[in-house]
């Protein structure tokens, strides 16, 4: 149905952008960032001006945005000003999801507390850590962070709101590929939350990634579907359902978008972009014969898709989203007609700009 992926795309601000990078992350509440580069790339998307990488940096170092552990044990890019409301949301869900992971690596409650303690320590007073600098704090705590140890408590100290990642470390010669590790008490000054976290949820995701459903929306939170179903009917007031049988599909409350405008005819997501993962069912924008050339894998990851005329038309990759310095982002159309070579190249030309520009 074409009024599915052209309402998606708008909702996505991918054919009606917004005015600024802080803009965009308050839309789409949280930018899934698994990759730091694409989580980035994925805000300049969603921004008028094709901004570079150093603009959302810039929004980093101003305290804007952070990126965090907020939903589904995955890392996000959000508001600086909305990560506490959302992890108590989230958070405790979190903790069940990896408490197997924790007892397999011998990681308590106990072991936590005293990794928040000497964690809140070595930060107070406005310090901050690259993640190798902070796990040696925690190795000078007698807190053993070999293996994937490390990872899991600093996610831990995530999920329980005691830091988040803030500031780019500067890098030179090449884009910048790390955060400081700052306390979550002292970076972020203007916290606000809604008076109904749940239902302030559900109404961001149906205007961001709307038309969707309860089950999608299930799936992107970490929640259950029973406390997906009661966000929906707690956001009634501000999500309409649209005609249909079945399950309910809501959108935004208000009047029918406008026409969106003229947008490029291909676009060049990154991996894990919220256009395609972020539903229980993704062949809306996706046919189903393809879902497996994209992911998620058996390992988990998502490939960067090439998106025309709101579509799955193919992948793409660049040897600078890992770190090498070579040409030119490569395109993989899955279908020799999906779209013309110019269309690929001026988007792929486009993230190149962002990276180096």
């Amino acid at each position: 149905m074409r009024a599915l992926p052209d309402r998606r795309l708008r909702s996505h601000l991918l054919s009606a952008p917004a005015a600024s990078i802080g803009g965009a992350a308050g839309h789409m509440t949280a930018a899934q960032a698994q990759e730091f580069w694409g989580g980035r790339w994925a805000l300049a998307l969603r921004t008028r001006g094709q901004p570079t990488l150093r603009d959302v940096d810039a929004a980093f170092d101003r305290g804007e945005i952070v990126r965090s552990w907020t939903m589904r044990g995955t890392i996000h890019i959000v508001p600086a000003r909305d990560l506490g409301w959302l992890l108590a949301l989230t958070g405790e869900r979190q903790r069940q999801g990896v408490a197997a992971t924790h007892r397999r690596e011998g990681i308590d409650a106990d072991e936590l507390r005293r990794a928040e303690r000497a964690t809140l320590t070595a930060l107070a007073g406005g310090g901050r850590l690259a993640r190798t600098e902070l796990f040696a704090v925690l190795e000078g705590a007698g807190i053993s962070t070999s293996w994937q140890r490390g990872y899991h408590l600093l996610c831990g100290l995530s999920w329980r709101g005691v830091v988040c990642q803030g500031p780019v470390v500067p890098r030179a010669g090449g884009p910048t590929r790390e955060q400081y590790v700052v306390r979550t008490d002292e970076w972020i000054t203007d916290a606000a939350a809604p008076a109904d976290p749940l239902a302030e949820l559900f109404t961001r995701y149906i205007t961001s990634h709307g038309p969707a459903g309860a089950r999608d929306f299930a799936w992107w939170s970490g929640l259950p579907l029973g406390a997906a179903r009661e966000a929906a009917a707690a956001a009634s007031d501000r999500v309409s359902v649209v005609p249909g049988g079945g399950e309910p599909v809501y959108v935004a409350a208000g009047p029918a978008p406008r026409r969106a405008p003229r947008m490029p005819g291909v676009l060049a997501l990154p991996p894990f972009d919220e256009y395609y993962l972020s539903y229980a069912d993704r062949t809306g924008v996706c046919a189903p014969a393809l879902l497996g050339r994209v992911g998620p894998g058996a390992n988990g990851m998502v490939r960067p898709v090439l998106v025309a005329r709101g579509e799955v038309a193919g992948a793409w990759s660049h040897s600078h989203a890992v770190g090498r310095h070579a040409g030119d982002p490569l395109p993989d159309l899955f279908t020799a007609d999906s779209a013309s070579p110019e269309q690929v190249d001026a988007a792929l030309q486009r993230y190149r700009r962002f990276l180096l520009g």
